[in-house]
């Protein structure tokens, strides 16, 4: 990769994490060696329906801790819900974090913790190093392989009053434990297996191309997008195919170790916007935003491009990577089934310049290679259509 890539100072923040079959039953070990009494367990209705919480929740009971689940999670999870667990959390005197669930439920913890230790509202956190305080103890048990909630220093929230997501972005954000057990993601259906591991696939891209990559996470990053294009179809088909599953975790962990500290680009600054405008299914924007951003940042970063190109081993001459990869994830969307555009999941013309002018002011803007200026904007919107 770049020779003076290696010359950039650079930080890499990750938490711990244990790896493989039956990494969730650990959970009440962690917590317990954090001294925790009283746990407050976040999780989502769909995550219970699962049956996921119960037996971690009886293993938790069964070291003798107070248990209380929260459980008003939605997708895209909202200020007023944080706020109501953080009440729940004092309310109940809990003393650490048990996140079970996808990028919701675990941005949910975090914004909980968050607002618990600093006793501010969680919108008062927006922005890079707004948490003073460190958050309880966090322990996590991831349910799908997208968003790498579990790893990141990012928690995504939807303010619901400017109907914007906001993004906070601090080392108190990152969990003090992630338990990523691929058994838990068997009973994800083809939809969001495929919806995640775009969004795991995005993040690699965006790491990569990032203008605050460096060595490590570029190696994260590539690792990641080779695994999403062998395994993701696979996972999506035969959804108990266990090595299918574990491989796409493991993307999904490389990809959030490297965008942590690589951060993101202008897919998930369009893909937010959407989001908090629209309530719109991060994974499938992200899908849909994908190649029209590849196409944007192809011209200020070609040898990023080349890189990716030879690492799924395609065929391209010169100048025909940037080209090679895009037609490469259209490819794969089409095999996972995501055709739809954004007009098809609701967004109007007459949405653009108001998308366009939130996506504006995302911080994830600030790392996309290339300058993109609202016109721009407005115009990956409109390709996306």
């Amino acid at each position: 990769m770049d020779i003076d890539n290696a010359l950039v100072l650079r930080k890499f923040v990750a938490p711990e994490f244990v790896f493989g079959p039956q990494a969730s039953g650990l959970a009440a070990q962690y917590l317990r060696n954090f001294q925790a009494a009283s746990v407050l367990l976040v999780t989502d209705p769909g995550i219970v329906a699962a049956g996921w919480v119960e037996p971690v929740k009886s293993m938790l009971l069964d070291q003798g801790m107070r248990v209380t689940v929260f459980s008003e999670v939605t997708p895209n999870p909202r200020d007023h819900e944080v706020m109501a667990g953080a009440e729940v959390f004092r309310s109940r005197e809990c003393e650490a974090l048990l996140g079970i669930g996808g990028g919701s439920a675990i941005d949910c913890a975090k914004g909980i913790g968050a607002v618990c230790t600093n006793n501010r509202h969680i919108l008062e956190f927006e922005g890079v190093d707004q948490v003073a305080q460190p958050c309880p103890p966090l322990v996590c048990i991831p349910t799908t392989s997208g968003s790498a909630a579990d790893v990141s220093q990012f928690a995504i929230i939807n303010d619901t009053v400017r109907q914007v997501k906001i993004a906070i972005v601090s080392k108190a954000m990152v969990p003090d434990v992630s338990l990523i057990d691929p058994e838990l993601t068997v009973t994800m259906p083809p939809d969001l297996t495929a919806n995640t591991g775009m969004d795991a696939l995005t993040h690699a891209v965006e790491a990569f191309v990032s203008n605050a990559s460096s060595p490590i996470t570029d190696q994260l990053a590539l690792s990641a997008i080779r695994r999403v294009f062998v395994s993701l179809p696979r996972a999506m088909n035969e959804p108990r195919d266990i090595t299918a599953r574990a491989q796409m975790q493991l993307a999904c962990l490389e990809a959030g170790l490297a965008f942590s500290n690589a951060i993101l680009g202008a897919v998930h600054a369009l893909a937010h916007s959407l989001g908090g405008l629209l309530d719109l299914p991060h994974g499938e924007c992200n899908a849909i935003l994908l190649p029209p951003v590849m196409a944007f940042n192809a011209p200020s970063c070609p040898e990023r491009f080349e890189a990716m190109a030879r690492t799924l081993g395609l065929d391209f001459g010169p100048g025909e990577a940037a080209g090679a990869m895009i037609q490469a994830v259209e490819e794969l969307k089409k095999r996972l089934g995501l055709t739809r555009t954004l007009s098809a999941i609701g967004v109007r013309p007459e949405d653009l310049d108001r998308l366009a002018e939130k996506a504006l002011k995302d911080p994830c803007l600030l790392t996309n290679p290339r300058v993109a200026s609202l016109a721009d904007l407005k115009g990956i919107y409109a390709r996306a259509m």
